[in-house]
């Protein structure tokens, strides 16, 4: 007798939530804005999608039947690699955006492996099949070559053509991902206590601290408590991706939540509670896990090394992982650059402070304002301000900083040596010598050090050089030479000569 299975009302399909990913400018953010039929490119500074956000939309199949998605538009630099990642592990499907025109790419690739360490489903997007440039075929043919098998070319990821400015191939993209959200057999818990990933987070002068988060399990409703990391947060309203103020939110609804004590971290688990103190003892618990991640951020720098202390605020946490990711990657031999300061929102009276108290110290602000107390004190106390919209801009500029700022050096680099044969005749400082160069060259006009015994001696200048009775501006080694050097100390037969000069390094 086959055994009955028990009836589960709180296990329910769960609409997918899809992370967009793929190569800088390869169509990511127009496909989502002919999605949900708004533009957020035109404000893009530089032309990349540098926030992460969350989208929702509902999508009726051939068959007939509807469907809700949730989109992560997740942005294509290479310096958002951390939200990249982020996004595909909150994400129950990815799709991997590649360019008809100009096939695989190298942060192609990355975003791929970001997807597989996920271990998601996804789809490969053929975008821009409307330029004149495009080919699908070659893309295939791409990525074959990158060993991403498509179906039809020796694999089973499913690959969908289209255009993002005509909509052509479109709805097939949306009902195929409901497809593999079906086939995937997407479940969640509707009674377990809400919890979900942030998404991202920012300071509003006006409002406090918000956060868009995506939910994962069960229901949140407002009078609820969450935590996410040390940030614990009251449910007073809750709004959707709409911005429009809601009651609950269930399974895969992207919404966000005002009223913060700080600056939850983007990418953080955050769970509900439903009491404050609930909250706190939750966000205590991970305190000092949080702390530790936040001092091995911090690269302890060689004593040898000159340090320049940054003090960086940027919008919102997700740019300024960005910032702090790209900073990270600029090494150099004597410089270190020191972030001892960063956070969100406009840079303030106190950030300025901070910068003068060390005169090395530079003030950063990314995508974010400078209010007035402090352009004030900072033009009171001649404190630049360095704001910048397009993060490369804030890299070169670091960059051309450290260049500034790297201690010089002087080193002595050998030219040549030789061998003194004979000393021909002495006219006060003035000595006539024949010799033969060992190794190098010896060359007019250079200094040389004088060496006996391996002993240095002293040191004097090359005036004149023949060599065959000509006269000559150096010669080379194994061949003889007559010269006229002029030192206070004696050379003698048997003595060696060393020309070097002095570079700065």
């Amino acid at each position: 007798m086959k055994k009955s299975v028990p009836i589960q009302p709180h296990i329910v399909e769960k609409p997918p939530v899809v992370a967009v990913m793929g190569h800088i400018d390869h169509g990511k953010s127009t496909l989502l804005d002919y999605i949900r039929k708004t533009n957020t490119t035109a404000n893009e500074a530089g032309g990349i999608t540098q926030h992460i956000a969350a989208y929702e939309v509902t999508h009726k199949t051939k068959e007939g039947k509807e469907g809700r998605i949730t989109f992560i538009d997740t942005p294509g630099h290479e310096a958002f690699k951390g939200l990249r990642e982020r996004g595909a592990k909150v994400a129950d499907i990815a799709i991997l955006v590649v360019s008809a025109e100009e096939g695989v790419k190298p942060q192609t690739l990355e975003a791929l492996r970001s997807i597989k360490d996920a271990k998601v489903s996804y789809i490969i997007v053929l975008t821009k099949i409307d330029k004149p440039n495009a080919s699908a075929e070659r893309t295939k043919q791409s990525l074959a070559e990158h060993e991403i098998y498509i179906e039809g070319w020796g694999g089973d990821i499913p690959v969908v053509a289209l255009s993002a400015v005509s909509g052509e191939g479109v709805p097939e993209l949306l009902d195929m991902i409901l497809l593999l959200a079906e086939v995937s057999e997407l479940k969640a818990d509707s009674a377990k206590a809400s919890e979900g990933v942030v998404i991202e987070s920012h300071r509003d002068n006006k409002q406090g601290v918000s956060a868009t988060l995506i939910i994962k399990e069960g229901i949140l409703e407002t009078g609820m408590f969450i935590a996410a990391g040390r940030a614990v947060s009251p449910v007073r309203i809750i709004h959707n991706f709409l911005g429009k103020p809601i009651k609950s939110a269930g399974i895969s609804n992207a919404v966000s939540v005002i009223g913060w004590s700080e600056i939850p971290e983007a990418g953080s688990l955050w769970k509900s509670f439903t009491s404050k103190k609930e909250a706190e003892q939750y966000a205590e618990q991970v305190k000092h896990e949080n702390e530790k991640s936040l001092e091995a951020r911090e690269e302890t720098p060689a004593e040898e090394k000159v340090v320049i202390p940054l003090i960086i605020k940027s919008d919102v946490a997700g740019s300024m992982e960005a910032v702090l990711h790209e900073i990270k990657k600029i090494v150099q031999e004597k410089i270190v650059l020191k972030v001892v300061h960063f956070g969100i929102g406009d840079i303030s009276e106190n950030d300025v402070k901070a910068a003068s108290g060390n005169s090395s110290s530079l003030l950063i602000g990314f995508n974010t304002s400078v209010d007035s107390k402090a352009s004030s004190i900072a033009e009171r106390l001649t404190i630049p301000i360095h704001t910048f919209t397009i993060i490369y801009k804030l890299t070169e500029f670091l960059e051309t900083v450290i260049k500034d700022r790297t201690p010089r050096i002087t080193v002595e680099e050998s030219t040549g040596t030789a061998k003194i044969i004979r000393l021909f005749s002495k006219n006060k400082d003035k000595q006539v010598i024949g010799g033969k160069v060992e190794k190098g060259e010896i060359v007019t006009g250079e200094e040389v050090k004088i060496f006996r015994r391996e002993a240095e001696i002293g040191k004097g200048r090359v005036k004149e050089l023949q060599s065959k009775k000509i006269k000559v501006s150096e010669v080379k080694e194994g061949f003889e030479f007559g010269a006229m050097v002029e030192s206070k100390f004696e050379i003698s037969a048997g003595d060696r000569i060393e020309g070097f000069r002095v570079v700065e390094k």
